[in-house]
């Protein structure tokens, strides 16, 4: 899958606040980030409203994704998603997250909205009626998004959630544009991590469908601005990391390198060398950040 920089979906920083009576619920930081742990462990969520509606019965379950498009038909009772013109799939992976944000627990929906820090998963839906009332409207698409908006709230989910049939939307205020930022750099790094030492944070979370790594062709590798930009250097060398056995996700750091690029240092511990830090340097692209470069 092609990673193309400078997409229409580029990355910003979050707005400090959503919308009125959307409560930011987890500061996102470019130090340590100790609050996006992996889904299934604690996340403290300080000044904010939990979803208190009952747990998802069975027949509201959705896939996590990466899985394949589910045969079996949408919850009855699941919201409504605005049409959008000629993507009546993308209404139909949305509407799947959207019966979940209706009835689920923050907890479920970290754990399946599992490509997103779950800290941020915490923030963004922390008024779900909101949401769904912006997505009660018609939908655009551009290439690589669909989007539903109103008077107060964005929300974006990506084509390649879409495609896989269960789509968890990112949810930003009106006049801020949609993107990532430094907590979604640092889980692509907790996720390729997760994957090293073979405890994903999904199953379906593999490279051949979510990748990681930034693409070796074109060319465009140029984290400190040479002007001679080369393919990254992990292309070339996927064994960088070395057999990685443990790492400590709690001390997951970021810091500016130079425009779209990051670099995010965390302690590795490998068979061959004990426990480093490791520098990993990300760019944004259309899908998220990518993974160029390992260091020590």
């Amino acid at each position: 899958m092609e990673r193309a920089q400078l997409p229409p979906f580029a990355p910003s920083r979050r707005a400090s606040a959503l919308v009125a009576g959307l409560t930011i619920t987890a500061a996102l930081i470019s130090g340590c980030d100790s609050v996006s742990g992996i889904p299934g462990d604690p996340v403290e969520v300080t000044d904010a409203p939990s979803t208190t509606a009952a747990p998802a019965t069975t027949a509201t379950q959705a896939v996590a994704p990466g899985e394949p498009a589910p045969s079996s038909p949408l919850p009855a009772d699941a919201p409504q998603v605005g049409a959008v013109a000629g993507h009546a799939d993308a209404v139909t992976a949305v509407r799947r997250w959207a019966a979940d944000l209706k009835t689920g627990t923050v907890a479920e929906l970290q754990t399946k909205c599992w490509t997103i820090p779950p800290a941020t998963v915490a923030e963004m839906y922390a008024a779900p009626q909101s949401v769904l009332a912006a997505l009660a409207g018609p939908g655009t698409a551009t290439a690589d998004t669909v989007t539903w908006r109103n008077r107060t709230i964005t929300v974006t989910v990506d084509r390649e959630s879409v495609d896989f049939g269960y789509a968890c939307g990112r949810v930003s205020a009106v006049g801020v544009e949609p993107g990532y930022d430094d907590a979604d750099a640092r889980h692509t790094v907790r996720r390729y991590l997760a994957r090293a030492v073979g405890k994903p944070l999904d199953p379906a979370d593999t490279e051949a469908d979510h990748p990681l790594t930034c693409e070796a062709s074109p060319a465009e590798w140029d984290p400190r601005g040479t002007g001679n930009p080369v393919a990254p250097p992990l292309t070339s060398d996927s064994g960088k990391v070395g057999n990685v056995t443990s790492f400590t996700e709690e001390e997951l750091r970021s810091e500016q390198v130079r425009g779209d690029y990051l670099a995010v240092h965390v302690p590795v511990t490998t068979s061959a060398e004990g426990t480093r830090t490791r520098t990993f340097t990300v760019v944004a692209t259309a899908e998220g950040y990518c993974i160029g470069d390992v260091t020590i």
